[in-house]
């Protein structure tokens, strides 16, 4: 399954990022649909918004994970994927991954935009927000 089309308004807020960038996290909104449909009894359809004018991905069907936002870095030749800071999600992306991202506080995964997407650790980083929740219902 290949990911669905871009909403009007979300396909706006892409346009308007510099083209890297623009490049860059519509190659991760490919991988968020991929992540989301190989854990699909657990994460369920996602909605495509936006949230602080940027493009957003939430699991309201579920309610499996926290919202996963994509942007550029202010000031910055970064994309930038960026979580609830009142997560552990970047602390655990750190801990796993410390050499192959570089991180914002406890709120942000930067990507280059030029070379090749980390998939395979990305992917797994994307894993662990969209069940976010879920994986803290088991531990209480």
């Amino acid at each position: 399954m290949t990911e669905p089309l871009l909403p009007r308004e979300v396909s706006r807020a892409f346009d308007a990022f510099p083209l890297p960038i623009r490049r860059r996290l519509l190659d991760v909104r490919k991988l968020i649909f991929a992540t989301a449909k190989a854990h699909d009894d657990d994460v369920g359809p996602l909605t495509e918004t936006l949230k602080w004018g940027e493009p957003a991905y939430l699991t309201d069907a579920t309610g499996s994970g926290s919202t996963i936002r994509l942007g550029p870095l202010k000031h910055s030749d970064y994309a930038a994927i960026l979580f609830n800071c009142r997560t552990t999600l970047v602390e655990t992306f750190r801990e796993r991954f410390p050499d192959q991202f570089k991180y914002r506080q406890t709120r942000a995964l930067l990507l280059n935009v030029s070379g090749k997407l980390p998939k395979q650790p990305l992917s797994v980083c994307l894993s662990l927000a969209l069940t976010y929740h879920l994986d803290r219902r088991w531990k209480r």
